[in-house]
């Protein structure tokens, strides 16, 4: 069992990742959940959301504590203990950031070896593609380069199937920042 736990800040679409990694994973035959965490409620509050990826039936419903895979959303949370708390030696970690993974490595004291990581100035394709600070579609991208669990043509169909209601060039613009944050990550 892969599980990944996500971290972010309310209103930047944490628990819309979780969904869309466990709907891709589905697309590729796994057995996936996603489940969000809530503390305080609010904009700008840090937001947990938590997926599992099996070839099996996922019995389990508990909040992740040991992560295999890491997605920080917002770096300005790099430092809470909350959000490193669990991670093995071998976790690795997807980081919304223009800095690189040895960089990144130092500032964690190492607890993450830089060949775990991968950055991905995701705010700034954000900014340039969807014209807003949202990062979750974006650092998917740069999850499926690593991990080479889901491919991009399921993300892609994800994306499609989960904003089937929304105007069809959000979704294009979406699927464009996920392409770009695919092929320009930090290793």
């Amino acid at each position: 069992m892969i599980q990944i736990r996500i971290h972010g800040r309310g209103g930047q679409g944490v628990v819309t990742a979780a969904e869309l990694l466990a709907l891709a994973a589905f697309k590729e035959g796994y057995f996936a959940q996603a489940f969000p965490a809530f503390g305080v409620e609010r904009s700008g509050a840090p937001i947990q959301s938590f997926v599992r990826i099996d070839n099996q039936a996922i019995i389990t419903r508990e909040q992740i504590q040991e992560p295999d895979i890491l997605i920080i959303q917002d770096a300005s949370l790099l430092h809470s203990s909350e959000v490193l708390f669990g991670i093995k030696k071998n976790t690795k970690l997807i980081i919304n950031s223009p800095e690189n993974p040895k960089t990144i490595s130092q500032l964690l004291n190492k607890k993450i070896p830089a060949k775990n990581i991968t950055s991905s100035p995701a705010t700034e394709i954000a900014l340039r593609l969807l014209g807003k600070n949202i990062v979750n579609t974006v650092i998917l991208g740069a999850f499926i380069k690593q991990n080479k669990i889901i491919k991009l043509k399921s993300l892609l169909s994800a994306i499609s199937e989960k904003f089937a209601e929304k105007d069809q060039s959000l979704i294009n613009k979406n699927k464009a920042a996920i392409t770009e944050a695919y092929t320009y990550v930090r290793k």
